[in-house]
């Protein structure tokens, strides 16, 4: 079996294409627009002749088209991610996150993919940013091809994997003056092998499929790492709590407790 992972240099590509490889898959293709990217982990997997290697943009469809070729599954994690960023960018969000999207949908079906699976964001539920607007869309478009398409489209929502490049704990470990919006604002908690399982789990279907997660205060996790932030306040494009579904939501889901916390960044 040949899986296409999009963004696949990312922290998600590395662990998923990992997890494929030791499941002892064959063919799996890095499709991602930085080469230096490509050529790291192209290093850090010793050159494993079971990885493919494609430099494309998910705005470029013929390339898609092309990367796509002989390919059965499709993993869709390539997106412009960062809040702040759309909240200048927008158009620039809305190439990529959404007009990607459609390009994914039109060249798997050009090429005969069984199945796609796009990744989104709790971001994405009752969206206030950019980001998390433009993600709410392309599930939408996704899920709707599954009418008119013959790939299977499924979509998986969570909220940022604990320890993922661009995420607090990275940030916080390597900053000298870490910086908080809010002590009392509320995050989901999850791992990247849970997050790289349920994307897994969700090929071949045509769902959106939303995990049940703890979640965490963010002056528990600064407490955990031993941290004192300096208090910066909510931007106008940020959330207090983020929420998945109705009724599953970081500030009513069950809270880690500070050691809870401090135990599982042992392994982030």
């Amino acid at each position: 079996m040949s899986i296409l992972i999009t963004g696949g240099t990312g922290s998600f590509g590395n662990a998923c294409a990992r997890k494929l490889l030791d499941r002892g898959h064959t063919r799996i293709c890095i499709y991602s627009r930085g080469e230096h990217a490509q050529a790291e982990m192209r290093e850090q997997f010793g050159d494993d002749q079971r990885l493919r290697w494609f430099v494309g943009d998910v705005r470029d469809r013929d390339r898609l088209r092309r990367a796509m070729m002989g390919v059965d599954n499709v993993i869709h994690a390539a997106a412009l991610k960062r809040i702040e960023v759309g909240k200048y960018n927008p158009i620039e969000m809305v190439k990529t996150n959404v007009h990607g999207a459609i390009n994914i949908i039109e060249a798997a079906t050009d090429a005969g993919v069984k199945s796609v699976v796009g990744l989104s964001s709790d971001k994405a539920y009752q969206p206030i940013s950019a980001y998390g607007q433009t993600k709410a869309l392309s599930e939408s478009l996704f899920l709707a091809a599954n009418d008119t398409h013959w790939p299977r489209f499924a979509v998986t929502r969570y909220g940022n994997v604990a320890g993922s490049r661009g995420s607090v704990i990275p940030l916080w470990r390597r900053v000298e003056n870490p910086r908080i919006t809010d002590p009392e604002c509320t995050r989901f908690w999850m791992t990247m092998d849970d997050a790289v399982n349920l994307v897994l789990g969700a090929a071949g279907t045509d769902e959106l499929v939303i995990p049940k997660l703890p979640a965490f205060r963010l002056g528990d996790l600064a407490e955990a790492m031993n941290l004192t932030p300096e208090v910066v306040g909510l931007g106008d494009y940020e959330k207090k709590h983020e929420g998945m579904e109705d009724g599953n939501t970081s500030d009513t889901a069950r809270r880690m407790s500070v050691d809870e916390l401090r135990e599982a960044l042992e392994n982030v």
